[in-house]
């Protein structure tokens, strides 16, 4: 048995450690504004880093490959919350999206949780003797995703979708199938695009930043206006302007804006490396694991964590159109937060039982 994987380790702690500190410093003036209590946000978010860090210190000693059999039931059980969103009564409608269960005592977003349990189940199903086939697949896949654009979510889809595909990828299929299936899928997400005038708007501010600050592209200049106020060195922290109403999402899409304001290149490029170095170690964990089983959940969590890093960053330095997904460990929410800290035990088992 291996020590466990200390770099990995400890760049989540320190992401979620940081990421506490930003919301606070995004959050007090709005915070202060629409609750009287400028410490609204941080302390909600103190008890999710706790719980959290208590899942991620269980999965860490939770033999990985009990997973194996549990894999099924998992599966049914997000599919299960997915379609609960949809319950009157059960399903909590906000900004516009019916995308969070009202457990009594919390908000909880089962589309979160399918991430993991996507990557538990395909890493079981595809590490097998008989490997699944195309067509099942795609059905279980187009499932999923279209249980979460209806709520709708086009941004998680994404990320679900890219993560199922990497995990086909890994466990040995075919290249050729990718191409006939990515022109399908592109086509299908510009239809919806197309249809949806919320994200046509936002396709077309990414590609027209030049309208007026009115309109769609408010958001994205106000990104911009963060990033180039930051300089080189940064405004210093706690010396953000846009967190003062000017740009929207402070604590959970935006948050990178503001580190970038506050930290500038130097320190939004140092919590990039960190990043970085999460996603280096839990393929290396993946490479290393001792079974295909732990391989490919291994590259399962690292690729749905990967893709919304990259995701995002990407959306934060206006290289992909606005989505609304949050950054890892750092934004505001106790979902996904759990489910990434959970995610990271898990690979934190698999790295003690490689040979």
């Amino acid at each position: 048995m291996k020590r466990i994987d200390i770099v990995l380790l400890f760049s989540v702690i320190f992401l979620t450690l940081f990421g506490l500190f930003m919301i606070y410093d995004a959050s007090s003036f709005v915070a202060f504004r629409d609750f009287s209590d400028k410490y609204h946000y941080i302390k909600g978010q103190i008890f999710w880093v706790v719980l959290g860090f208590m899942s991620l210190a269980f999965f860490s000693y939770f033999d990985y490959r009990k997973l194996y059999n549990l894999s099924l039931p998992i599966l049914l059980f997000g599919l299960v919350l997915l379609i609960l969103v949809f319950i009157p009564g059960v399903g909590v409608y906000l900004l516009g999206a019916k995308r969070w269960i009202n457990t009594g005592f919390f908000l909880f977003q089962p589309a979160e949780f399918i991430k993991l349990a996507l990557a538990i189940y395909l890493a079981s199903w595809l590490s097998g003797k008989e490997k699944g086939r195309l067509g099942a697949f795609l059905l279980l896949l187009g499932l999923i995703v279209l249980l979460v654009i209806l709520q709708p979510d086009m941004g998680t889809a994404v990320v679900i979708l890219l993560e199922a595909l990497i995990v086909y990828f890994l466990s040995g299929g075919n290249l050729l199938y990718f191409a006939g299936i990515i022109p399908a899928v592109l086509a299908i997400g510009f239809i919806l695009i197309k249809i949806s005038p919320y994200r046509l708007k936002r396709l077309e501010s990414f590609f027209n930043i030049n309208q007026s600050i009115e309109s769609s592209s408010y958001h994205v200049k106000q990104i911009l206006i963060a990033l180039g106020s930051g300089g080189i060195f940064g405004v210093g922290l706690g010396n953000s302007l846009q967190k003062y109403s000017y740009l929207p999402e402070t604590t959970t899409d935006s948050i990178f804006a503001i580190i970038a304001e506050e930290l500038g290149f130097i320190g939004s490029t140092f919590i990039i490396i960190i990043f970085a170095a999460v996603i280096w170690r839990g393929f290396l964990i993946a490479t290393k694991a001792r079974d295909n089983f732990g391989k490919l959940l291994a590259g399962g969590i690292t690729a749905f964590l990967a893709v919304q890093i990259i995701i995002n960053l990407s959306a934060q330095t206006v290289l992909l159109p606005l989505t609304g997904i949050p950054l890892p460990f750092i934004s505001y929410g106790g979902s996904a937060l759990i489910v990434d800290l959970c995610s990271v035990g898990i690979l934190l088992n698999i790295s003690k039982k490689s040979l």
